[in-house]
């Protein structure tokens, strides 16, 4: 039976995982192309890529290991596939964030409002 301790430090690690695979632009762009494209088989997203085969499987990997895209074989192929409820942590962690800017926004929304406007006569 694991204890709370050790639950805490693997959440933590799982999510290190997610935002260390969000945070490269490469693997963004896998997600992109997977949202908007649906499953892809692993040559179709290589050929939207300038690199090695070998450096996008390494992407695909990290993304694979953080729960961001699934892996299923149809014959000698590898179609991957998004998988957006890793992402639902993103938002929590983030929300509070929003939250912060909006009221940051209302208060400069109000000065202004309280500005006199620019008489261009």
């Amino acid at each position: 039976m694991a204890t709370a301790s050790a639950r805490t430090s693997e959440s933590a690690a799982g999510q290190d995982r997610l935002f260390a695979a969000l945070a490269n632009g490469t693997r963004r762009e896998v997600l992109r192309l997977l949202r908007e494209a649906g499953p892809q088989p692993v040559q179709a997203i290589a050929d939207r890529f300038d690199m090695a085969r070998p450096s996008l499987s390494e992407h695909l990997k990290v993304l694979r290991e953080a729960g961001l895209v699934s892996e299923e074989r149809a014959g000698r192929q590898r179609i991957y596939r998004l998988e957006a409820a890793p992402l639902a942590d993103v938002q929590d962690w983030l929300h509070p964030y929003e939250r912060f800017w909006r009221q940051k926004l209302m208060g400069l929304g109000d000065v202004l409002d309280s500005m006199p406007d620019d008489d261009p006569s």
